[in-house]
């Protein structure tokens, strides 16, 4: 009976190293951000106008969402890796990004200490790698600080379907990657399909970075398909008066560069875009529009749980001419944008934003260019001021 009992003792503790062993190998984390907020608009709804108060947890500094993120280390540095990330509106229960249950990211893939990357999936393209965090979304966050129309995608309004990434390790500060997503239209091994590029350098204080996207057949009438009719219900992010008009675009791409100087407690950004809607349909005969944008902005870290932001945006756009002979785009926004952020904790914080925002010209439809902050909808009117009071907590 003894000797049979040193065996089952024996037998439990070979059994509890290797558990302990596969823990230690392999896990999975749970996380997430609440990002509640009381939005009051001054001027939307079209045509109609009006003033507009309303609870929004998708806009704030970081849109609520859930996700899963899991690894499993296959020895020489080697590991197998996925996430899966759900947008939330906590407002109503329904998943984010126009219904997509996995909406923000759903990828899995490899990862090497040496080599960098491998993964395959619904992922973020390169301008959100490696422009976005050199411009003032980056840094900043939150609707009021976004470009007009999130041309550039900066607000990461857009994701790639079907994408095959690759990330590279970093070196002594250089780190680049590169996408292709697979358009997976029968006949057409080029229709909805797309690539992008990007690369950054950090040095002390100092961090530049640029990105480069292009696609083919951005617009699909297969939802979730395409790049602007990416997410599950199909619905185009063209649906401003700012873009609305360039839907029969054949090709989309955008360049972006910036950069970031940080003195102290206080942190510089600026950046630069140019977003075109190439091969245009209809009356636009094959032309080309052309948006570039310019941002500065700053942010200071008043104490370590206080943080005040301030940036200006600037959008222009030459505008393309009808077979008509009639000038569409011709259009102009400024925009000035404030935060006051507060930390309760490190996980927990409450901040008010704010924007202002002008437009002039002629916008994509031929109308008169109205304002419309970030993607919330067209005012009534070519003025707009947009403000949020959030409460944010990380899990």
């Amino acid at each position: 009976m003894e000797t049979k009992f040193k065996k089952l003792v024996l037998c439990c503790a070979v059994l509890g190293t290797f558990s302990s062993v596969a823990a230690a190998q392999s896990q999975v984390t749970l996380y997430g951000i609440i990002d509640e907020g009381i939005m009051f608009s001054s001027n939307t709804g079209g045509a109609s106008g009006g003033k507009r108060v309303f609870l929004d947890s998708l806009s704030g500094i970081h849109g609520s969402r859930w996700g899963l993120r899991g690894s499993e280390d296959l020895g020489g540095g080697l590991s197998a890796i996925f996430t899966l990330e759900s947008g939330v509106n906590i407002n109503n229960g329904q998943f984010g990004q126009g219904g997509t249950a996995f909406g923000r990211q759903a990828f899995v893939g490899l990862n090497s200490n040496q080599f960098g990357s491998l993964t395959f999936g619904r992922q973020y393209d390169m301008l959100v790698y490696f422009g976005q965090p050199v411009t003032v979304p980056g840094q900043v966050g939150s609707v009021p600080f976004g470009h007009p129309g999130d041309l550039d995608n900066t607000s990461n309004s857009l994701r790639t379907n079907n994408a095959i990434r690759y990330m590279s390790p970093n070196f002594r500060g250089l780190t680049f990657g590169g996408e292709y997503s697979v358009g997976g239209v029968a006949g057409n091994t080029t229709g909805n399909s797309g690539y992008s590029l990007g690369a950054a350098y950090a040095n002390g204080p100092f961090t530049v970075g640029a990105a480069f996207l292009y696609f083919k057949n951005p617009t699909s009438a297969t939802p979730g398909s395409g790049f602007f009719t990416d997410n599950a219900n199909g619905a185009t992010v063209l649906a401003g008066s700012l873009n609305s008009g360039y839907q029969s675009a054949q090709a989309y791409q955008v360049a972006i560069a910036g950069a970031t100087y940080t003195v102290g407690t206080v942190t510089f950004v600026t950046s630069y875009s140019n977003t075109q809607y190439a091969n245009l349909g209809g009356r636009l005969s094959g032309q080309t529009a052309r948006f570039n944008n310019v941002d500065a902005g700053a942010k200071y870290f008043f104490r370590p749980d206080i943080l005040f932001a301030a940036a200006y945006d600037y959008v222009t756009s030459k505008g393309v001419t009808a077979t008509d002979g009639s000038t569409l785009g011709n259009q102009h926004y400024h925009q000035v944008s404030l935060m006051a952020d507060y930390f309760l904790s490190k996980r927990t914080d409450v901040y008010l934003s704010a924007a202002w925002q002008r437009a002039s010209g002629t916008s994509s439809t031929g109308a008169p260019a109205v304002a419309n902050v970030t993607l919330l909808g067209d005012s009534s009117n070519n003025h707009q001021y947009l403000v949020r009071a959030a409460l944010r907590h990380k899990f």
